[in-house]
């Protein structure tokens, strides 16, 4: 599942490099995805919005297993 959630994380990484920002995978456990936002999106006040609107639904769309996608720490 890791390899799937990688691949769909690089359809979104040019949006959000665009914006100057990037997307890290950290790790895949029991259907949650954790990421880390890097660049511009790592202090952005909507990074949140981003995470659960953006990637969350995006990744959830293409792969069911998905539960949800967190912060990672």
């Amino acid at each position: 599942m890791k390899e799937k959630v990688q691949e769909v994380l690089d359809k979104i990484r040019p949006s959000l490099q665009a914006d100057g920002g990037d997307v890290e995978l950290v790790e895949v456990a029991d259907g949650v995805v954790k990421v880390r936002l890097q660049g511009a999106c790592a202090g952005c006040p909507m990074s949140q919005m981003t995470l659960k609107n953006g990637i969350e639904k995006i990744l959830k769309k293409e792969i069911p297993e998905v539960k949800a996608v967190e912060p990672a720490a």
